[in-house]
């Protein structure tokens, strides 16, 4: 599994945490990280600025990746993690619940088997907040999502889990059609460097990579 970890400005200072951390539990699994959010070296970047992502970028970013299958899954997330989630879930192609704790990462793959979680990583971030990261990405990640809880209830929320892709398809635009919609700057300033370095080693959609490459050439 290929993973994006994405986080705005304000976190940026938890960006090396998190990146380890997830690193730390996903690669010896056989998964594939890539780092597209803000770090410490972009930090002095301000609002306006291309790289500075808010979570409206995060969206932007989540969006191109899934859609275009350069990732399977993102990981992602701001202070609260509200804005993370709710930028995600606006976009086509995209199903991102809410984590705080292991047992939402458990519930929200097995159960809803969503493409992206996100994290809260002011809100109640202290002492002890990489153990819990690292439970975290071990419940995400550790085994087959799709299982069911509780387990006899695998069937019917399989159904249900893809029929929500279904229905999003049918009340959302196109995710070409969507971004092209928005302001062409808010998509460009989504395009970091790290960001297009995942984009381009996995993109599988034509008209998505042409998409991006006219936007930064």
């Amino acid at each position: 599994m290929k993973i994006a970890l994405i986080n705005e400005f304000s976190q940026s200072a938890k960006n090396s945490i998190v990146l380890d951390c997830l690193k730390g539990v996903v690669e010896p699994m056989g998964h594939t990280v890539y780092n597209t959010g803000m770090n410490t070296e972009e930090a002095p970047l301000q609002l306006g600025e291309p790289g500075y992502l808010t979570y409206l970028n995060i969206g932007v970013q989540a969006a191109l990746l899934l859609n275009s299958k350069a990732v399977d899954f993102v990981v992602t997330g701001c202070g609260t993690g509200q804005g993370a989630l709710m930028a995600c879930n606006m976009m086509p192609g995209v199903v991102c619940g809410y984590c705080i704790d292991p047992s939402d990462a458990y519930l929200f793959l097995q159960i809803n088997n969503g493409n992206a979680l996100a994290l809260p990583y002011a809100k109640g971030f202290g002492w002890g907040a990489d153990v819990n990261l690292k439970i975290v990405f071990q419940t995400a990640f550790g085994s087959p999502k799709g299982m069911g809880y509780p387990a006899e209830r695998k069937e019917s929320q399989n159904r249900n889990a893809a029929m929500l892709f279904t229905v999003k398809e049918q009340i959302a635009k196109p995710v070409l059609e969507a971004l092209k919609s928005l302001d062409q700057d808010l998509v460009r300033k989504s395009l970091t460097p790290r960001f297009l370095e995942c984009f381009r080693a996995g993109c599988q959609d034509d008209s998505l990579r042409e998409y991006v490459e006219s936007l930064v050439a």
